[in-house]
């Protein structure tokens, strides 16, 4: 039996910047505007994606500039990944947190990008950019699946 894979034996604080980079999907879930109830708390997930998400690849157009583009994008952090609520069931940083496994479609597992798309689990073909839709008309863009597994 060959040696255990990074992600079962390394917390996240413990990963290189490329295991740590490796471990996002590909899904572009966490790209998804999310409108939160001030009073609950609670999330709500809409179908529409930041201006950077290319939708067929559903990977940022401008990921080592995002934060200085989009303001209010996280680059996200061990830290954060154990407290930000809205990290997708399915998140290769969720799931090493908690102590589970990648899914089969996972690309560090399955070897090939493209199988997070095959399985249903990106948002290719589901989303429409923020910069065609204003921001007061989000609400009528909300969806349920970026917080379910497939």
């Amino acid at each position: 039996m060959g040696a255990k894979p990074f992600w079962i034996t390394k917390k996240l604080d413990e990963m290189t910047a490329v295991e740590w980079e490796s471990l996002c999907d590909g899904c572009g879930r966490c790209c998804l505007n999310k409108l939160e109830d001030w009073d609950t708390g609670e999330i709500a997930w809409t179908s529409i994606a930041c201006r950077l998400l290319d939708g067929e690849s559903c990977r940022c157009k401008d990921y080592p500039n995002r934060q200085a583009t989009v303001p209010d994008c996280i680059g996200l952090t061990p830290d954060q990944v154990e407290t930000i609520t809205w990290l997708p069931p399915t998140c290769g940083y969720r799931l090493v947190a908690e102590g589970a496994d990648l899914y089969w479609w996972h690309p560090l597992v399955s070897g090939d990008p493209e199988t997070v798309h095959e399985a249903g689990v990106s948002v290719r073909g589901r989303t429409l950019s923020e910069a065609d839709i204003p921001v007061e008309d989000f609400e009528d863009y909300l969806v349920e699946w970026p917080g379910e597994e497939p």
